[in-house]
């Protein structure tokens, strides 16, 4: 079983800032798209951002301007930014990877993000 080992959720005001960090087992080869999902209660799990190997990245439009997804390939660790955070922002955040070859997902085990003032 692959894990993925997730950092750095909490509790925040609104406009406030937190950085996620994620991490696959360094003797993990070929991992094509590394990124992060997110769930608020009562809702389905939502795309935030993700990047691939190559450096292409997609966000959600709710991510676009304050959220910085950035990646070490050397490493297998991916780091999500988030800026201005707004109370819609409140969910639990799941790392995700997707293997380059084989298309195989691995879901870390979520971390909760909580906007309130």
């Amino acid at each position: 079983q692959v894990q993925l080992v997730e950092s750095g959720g909490g509790l925040v005001q609104p406009g406030g800032s937190l950085r996620l960090s994620c991490a696959a087992p360094e003797e993990m080869f070929s991992i094509g798209v590394m990124g992060w999902y997110r769930q608020a209660p009562g809702k389905q799990r939502e795309l935030v951002a993700t990047i691939t190997t190559g450096g292409t990245i997609n966000y959600a439009d709710s991510a676009k301007g304050r959220f910085t997804i950035s990646r070490d390939i050397a490493k297998n660790t991916a780091l999500l930014q988030m800026d201005s955070l707004k109370p819609g922002d409140t969910a639990v955040y799941y790392c995700y990877i997707r293997l380059a070859f084989s298309g195989i997902e691995y879901w870390g085990q979520g971390t909760q993000v909580t906007i309130s003032s």
